[in-house]
């Protein structure tokens, strides 16, 4: 499995209709072979409410960087949520989890 991880800077003010577009692109990488999950969060420190985290599961590297990236959903995704970002993410990808913890174990 391969998380991919991007940090997501939104231009202020433009929250609400980057998640209203995120909704909207959502199931176009849903679809996509390979792909295992998403997650969105918001980030909750002072001052960065414009910023989100986008955490992706993929089978394989190149489910993300080949299959999705090389598709007509990616091009559709990109119209709908590229323009939001100032400045543009990094993205990356890591590998399996070297070690867990839970707070859960005694």
């Amino acid at each position: 499995m391969i998380l991919e991880s991007a940090l997501l800077d939104v231009r202020p003010g433009q929250e609400d209709a980057f998640l209203a577009a995120f909704a909207e692109a959502r199931p176009l990488i849903a679809v996509q072979r390979g792909f295992r999950s998403l997650e969105l969060r918001r980030c909750l420190d002072a001052g960065r409410g414009s910023r989100f985290l986008l955490q992706v599961e993929w089978e394989t590297l190149a489910d993300h960087t080949e299959g999705f990236r090389g598709s007509a959903e990616y091009r559709e995704w990109r119209r709908l949520l590229h323009h939001f970002y100032e400045p543009f993410p990094e993205v990356e990808h890591y590998g399996e989890a070297l070690l867990t913890a839970s707070g859960l174990s005694p």
